[in-house]
């Protein structure tokens, strides 16, 4: 069974590996920009979708997984930074704050599919302007939601981190994405079928 990954990180792609599966990755075109009045765990809904739908237009007997995550502070949207004077000013916000993470994931196959959104809050400790500057210096994350780069240095930003699944803060929730490939006959701990 053909396995597309319809994402451009790295994190993911990354992310996916882990399982140990084929896959190739294609990258989406879609807008990912916020729809008015949309929540913040309903636009990272929504792009998981899309992501996966226009990937399996183009692959119809293929299982396409879409991912994506938005940060959320104070009722807000939070995005990826894209520079470093926005970098600063967002974990100067979550100095000694609660952000929550909202990462959604769709696997689709045809018109079938299967959709989760998985929560993480992460406690971030109270930092010094001095220890965002190194952090952003030695990590340069402008292209992680809310900035903060868990999988590296990042993880030092943190007091405590609350998930079901520990992988969803890094981009893409293995543990909800085996229960759909699971769900479409693929499962990570089976062996593949042998060729003649």
């Amino acid at each position: 069974m053909q396995l597309i990954l319809a994402s451009s990180s790295p994190y993911r792609r990354s992310l996916l590996e882990r399982l140990q599966l084929a896959f190739e990755v294609r990258a989406p075109d879609i807008d990912e920009t916020r729809q008015p009045g949309e929540t913040p765990q309903a636009q990272a809904l929504r792009l998981a979708v899309q992501k996966a739908g226009h990937v399996a237009r183009t692959a119809p007997d293929a299982l396409v997984i879409g991912s994506d995550q938005v940060a959320e502070f104070g009722g807000m949207a939070i995005g990826k930074p894209g520079n470093q004077n926005a970098a600063f000013a967002q974990l100067r916000q979550f100095s000694g704050q609660t952000v929550r993470f909202h990462t959604a994931v769709c696997v689709r196959r045809g018109t079938r599919e299967q959709c989760d959104t998985i929560a993480t809050e992460c406690d971030f400790l109270p930092l010094t302007d001095a220890q965002i500057h190194y952090y952003l210096h030695a990590e340069k994350p402008w292209d992680t939601a809310g900035s903060a780069k868990v999988e590296k240095l990042g993880i030092a930003l943190m007091q405590s981190i609350r998930s079901e699944d520990p992988t969803a803060l890094i981009g893409l929730p293995l543990m909800a994405l085996c229960r759909m490939l699971r769900h479409f006959g693929l499962d990570p701990l089976s062996p593949p079928p042998r060729t003649p």
